[in-house]
């Protein structure tokens, strides 16, 4: 979905022609641009380094590139090509930005609350597509409502790859969302294709409830707090005993998803795709179903839309 038109949107990056914003995330803006030979429409997330500081954000992108390249997947946001101005032949990246599929959707954090069936076909699309990245070695590491994006067809795209990496790396620093973030990654400890089925399932608890697992990396008034120990993170009450209108299904799954430890969870996100098939044909033919729906639309449901790291359209 295209945003106004401002005067602070340059008209051309990198030799493209910018049609208008359509995102922007802590240190990006994504623009909708058009190639003037082919006339094909793209989009360009930018990313301009004004201190050192910035430099980590370079290198983001550089990794977003190197990841997205090697991934094919239809829900999966496709990444085409890594730009960048240098200053000298090996001085500092002063800009860089990548050139991606242009999707013309939102986020699942702002989109309308789905429904029960629905909630279900999209994970399931979502895992199908991690599961992708594991069986390219690579991981997610940060999957969270805002790295969903729904298009208006249901078709689900996985976007942000900023923080993929590759399968067993152990992060130089802590990473990740508070209310996402699983235990391995707040201590720092070697991620794997198991930190993405953590992450999903809290992403999916936060669907249903609008409210975010107690997890290893709380935040505290907007802002981080210490990582607690794994053995002092508490699990939350089952979903379907927090209101009875949930489907065990769906309960049994986040919960399988958000163990502590990592050989507890589910261990495959093919597996975790073809529950949710299930949890899907399930919700259509059942009361459970309907009663889920009278749930996700009361008024009286939580509806907090939180995230500490907002990436819109990254």
């Amino acid at each position: 979905m295209f945003m106004s038109m401002s005067p602070a949107i340059p008209a051309e990056l990198f030799g493209y022609k910018v049609v208008d914003k359509v995102g922007e995330g802590a240190a990006s803006v994504v623009y909708a641009v058009m190639d003037p030979k082919s006339r094909q429409v793209m989009a360009l997330k930018h990313v301009i380094r004004r201190t050192e500081k910035d430099q980590r954000f370079i290198d983001q992108i550089v990794q977003e590139y190197q990841v997205g390249s090697k991934l094919d997947h239809p829900n999966i946001r496709g990444i085409t090509n890594y730009l960048k101005n240098q200053k000298y032949m090996f001085g500092a990246v002063l800009d860089a930005a990548l050139l991606m599929e242009l999707v013309d959707a939102t986020t699942l954090d702002l989109s309308p609350r789905p429904s029960g069936v629905n909630i279900a076909k999209y994970f399931a699309q979502a895992a199908r597509a991690l599961g992708h990245m594991h069986e390219r070695g690579f991981v997610h590491a940060d999957m969270k409502p805002s790295n969903m994006m729904i298009c208006e067809d249901g078709t689900v795209k996985v976007i942000d790859l900023g923080q993929a990496c590759a399968v067993g790396t152990v992060k130089k620093r802590i990473q990740g969302t508070p209310g996402y973030i699983a235990p391995e990654q707040a201590h720092r400890q070697e991620i794997n294709a198991l930190t993405d089925i953590y992450n999903l399932g809290a992403t999916l608890y936060w669907v249903l409830l609008r409210e975010e697992i107690p997890c290893a990396l709380p935040s505290r008034n907007g802002k981080v707090g210490s990582a607690i120990a794994p053995a002092s993170i508490r699990l939350p009450r089952p979903l379907h005993e927090q209101d009875p209108r949930i489907p065990k299904e769906f309960n049994d799954i986040v919960m399988h998803c958000i163990q502590v430890a990592p050989e507890a969870r589910a261990q495959s996100m093919e597996m975790l795709a073809e529950r949710l098939d299930a949890v899907a044909e399930h919700c259509q033919k059942t009361r459970a179903g309907a009663a889920l729906e009278g749930f996700l639309s009361d008024s009286g449901a939580p509806d907090r839309a939180y995230d500490s790291h907002p990436s819109r359209g990254g």
